[in-house]
C-alpha cells in the first residue's frame, strides 16, 4: 500500500506565513505538521512507500526536508509543475498526476497534510481490510453550520456508504467525511478515469462523492479525534496545545 500525501496547496488563508513555505511542514513543537502524521503511518506494516505530491514551488524545500529523516520506508516527492495558487492543478489531479508519474498499480491510502490526528492510521487500514472495499473516513458532527461546510454521508449498519453529499444545505446525518481516504487497486481505474468522467478536481472529498457513486464503498467511524489547521488561528492554537 502506497501512502500518498497531497501537499501541492498554497495555503493562501496562513498569509505570509506559508507565501514562500509549505503549510505542512510548520512546525508543532519539535515536529512538523507532516512529520507527525509520518510518524504512525512510517509503523503501519502494509505502508511500503510514502509519495508527497507538492508544487514547483515547494518542492526543493521538502526534498530538503526528506535529508534529515529516517523512516523505514522510502519517501518519494513529486512535483506537479505548478507555481501559483492560480495555476494549481487541484487535489485530484495531483492525485492523478502522481499515480500517472509513479505508475501506481497499489491499494493507496491517500491523506491531506494538515491535520494533527490522535488515532492510528493502521485502525483504517485494518477496517479497510476487513471489508475489502475503498474506504473513507467519518466523525460524528453536531454542527449543522460546519456539516454545511464539508462533505456528509449516509451509512447502513455495516458502515456501507449509501449517499454523499458535499456541503449540503439540509444534511442527511451527522456523519462528516475529512480527508482521508483508502482506495484500493481494484478501483484504481475509476479513479484514472474519475476527472474524465465529471468528478470535480479541487478538493479530495470530489473524488470521495464520485467514487461513492460508482463502487462499494465503507466509512470507519474515527476512534478518536483531529485538529484541522486551516488559519493562521488554529494553527497558533495547535502550537500552543500540542507543540509543548
Amino acid at each position: 500500500m502506497k501512502n500518498i500525501v497531497i501537499a501541492a496547496g498554497y495555503a493562501t488563508r496562513l498569509g505570509e506565513l506559508t507565501k514562500n513555505f509549505p503549510k505542512p511542514l510548520l512546525k508543532i513543537g519539535d515536529n512538523t505538521i507532516l512529520g507527525r502524521m509520518l510518524d504512525d503511518i512510517d509503523r503501519i506494516p502494509e505502508i511500503d512507500e510514502h509519495i508527497i505530491i507538492t508544487n514547483h514551488k515547494f518542492a526543493s524545500i521538502f526534498e530538503d526536508w526528506k535529508k534529515d529523516l529516517h523512516y523505514s520506508k522510502p519517501i518519494t516527492i513529486v512535483d506537479d509543475g505548478t507555481e501559483t495558487n492560480d495555476t494549481r492543478l487541484g487535489a485530484v489531479c495531483d492525485l492523478l498526476y502522481a499515480m500517472d508519474m509513479l505508475h501506481i498499480v497499489d491499494d493507496m491510502l491517500v491523506v491531506a497534510a494538515d491535520n494533527l490526528l490522535f488515532f492510528s492510521f493502521q485502525e483504517f487500514v485494518d477496517f479497510a481490510k476487513e471489508k475489502q472495499t475503498s474506504c473513507i473516513m467519518c466523525h460524528e458532527q453536531p454542527s449543522i453550520d460546519k456539516l454545511q461546510r464539508t462533505g456528509v454521508v449516509e451509512l447502513d449498519a455495516n458502515n456501507k456508504v449509501l449517499g454523499m453529499e458535499e456541503k449540503p444545505q439540509v444534511p442527511k446525518s451527522h456523519w462528516a467525511v475529512p480527508p482521508f481516504y483508502i482506495y484500493l487497486k481494484k478501483d484504481l481505474d475509476l479513479v484514472r478515469h474519475s476527472v474524465e468522467n465529471g468528478c470535480g478536481k479541487d478538493a479530495p472529498g470530489n473524488l470521495a462523492h464520485y467514487m461513492v457513486e460508482h463502487t462499494t464503498m465503507h466509512a470507519w467511524p474515527m476512534s478518536a479525534g483531529r485538529f484541522d489547521i486551516g488559519s493562521l488561528d488554529t494553527y497558533y492554537e495547535a502550537v500552543e496545545k500540542y507543540g509543548k
